[in-house]
């Protein structure tokens, strides 16, 4: 059974990038284009991992972290995404309790080490 990773962004183009690397690498990938979508496939599908953007419609991504963390109460790492490189966002992403922080644009083969790094450890394969 292979890792299964939820992309939760709302630029198409972003999200079929991180789709092929990823998929190159072996994971299996769901995806998500806009909070409410991303929070219903969270409860759904209850991922290994989530990448999610930061400013999307619906639900940003200090919500949908929020959601996780504290209402569904799952420790499920979570990369979030972002083109706002502002030291509040990323402070308040970290107090919620964001594994990780990639702000865009990124480098993909940069982006597979840091998840694959988080997956060790949270001892997922």
């Amino acid at each position: 059974m292979s890792t299964k990773i939820l992309i939760i962004e709302d630029e198409v183009i972003l999200i079929k990038a991180i789709e092929f690397k990823l998929l190159k690498e072996g994971y299996e990938i769901s995806k998500a284009c806009d909070g409410k979508e991303g929070m219903e496939k969270i409860v759904s599908e209850k991922p290994d991992l989530i990448i999610c953007d930061i400013m999307m419609p619906f639900a940003n991504g200090l919500e949908i972290l929020s959601f996780v963390r504290t209402k569904l109460a799952l420790a499920t790492p979570m990369v979030m995404l972002t083109s706002i490189g502002q030291e509040e966002t990323v402070v308040k992403a970290l107090e919620l309790g964001a594994d990780e922080y990639i702000t865009k644009p990124f480098s993909p083969n940069e982006m597979i080490l840091r998840i694959k790094k988080i997956l060790i450890k949270h001892g997922i394969k």
